[in-house]
């Protein structure tokens, strides 16, 4: 976690150095204005191996893909998929059916009181051939509930814009949004009155 060590010492527990981008916001938009975004540097570095992957003759691990991020990613969906197919004679992993225990992305189904059923959430959970069965896990503190359950809400209205369409639907998903905290209301000359980098329309409101 990128984040000054009196900050980190408020969390009371370790972070994800994603939470940068809710808690550091202002800061990180700072550094990136500088250095430019994450998004922008993976897409490069992704056109780049794509290019190299091109080459029949490439026989070895780019140093490149070093910088892609995701590392262990492939060791723990061939992990995951030992664990699926054990009984089946798919793999032999000497994990059997055993179930082991893997971060995985679930239904929610309960696990979480205060989040939909449906609900994706990322939790340990036990794997075995039948699928994964989360870990039974301690309430969320308050601080964290709120981003969790600010975020579902979110992805939940996001989805809702993107399958049945319609500008009131994506304005009511970017309000959701814990990184939006303003409108823009339409001013005299039908321009926003506030041109704020984190506001966005409402109904009845230019963007």
């Amino acid at each position: 976690m990128q984040s000054p060590e009196s900050v980190l010492n408020t969390y009371s527990f370790v972070p994800s150095y994603y939470l940068r981008y809710y808690y550091l916001h202002d800061s990180v938009v700072t550094e990136q204005r500088k250095t430019g975004t994450r998004a922008a540097a993976v897409a490069a570095i992704e056109a780049e191996l794509l290019s190299m992957y091109a080459d029949p003759a490439l026989d070895a691990k780019p140093a490149l893909l070093g910088q892609r991020g995701g590392a262990f990613y492939s060791e723990a969906a061939v992990a995951l998929l030992a664990s699926l197919f054990a009984d089946t004679g798919f793999a032999s992993t000497g994990l059997g059916d055993a179930g082991d225990v893997q971060v995985v992305n679930v239904r929610n189904d309960g696990t979480f009181g205060f989040l939909a059923d449906e609900a994706v959430i990322e939790v340990p959970a036990v794997i075995g051939a039948a699928g994964p069965v989360p870990v039974p896990t301690e309430p969320l503190a308050p601080l964290l509930r709120g981003l969790v359950g600010h975020m579902s809400a979110y992805e939940e209205l996001a989805v809702d814009a993107a399958l049945r369409g319609g500008r009131a639907r994506v304005v009511s998903a970017l309000l959701a949004h814990p990184l939006h905290r303003a409108v823009r209301p339409r001013g005299e000359d039908g321009r926003p009155a506030d041109r704020g980098e984190r506001a966005v329309p409402v109904l009845g409101m230019t963007a």
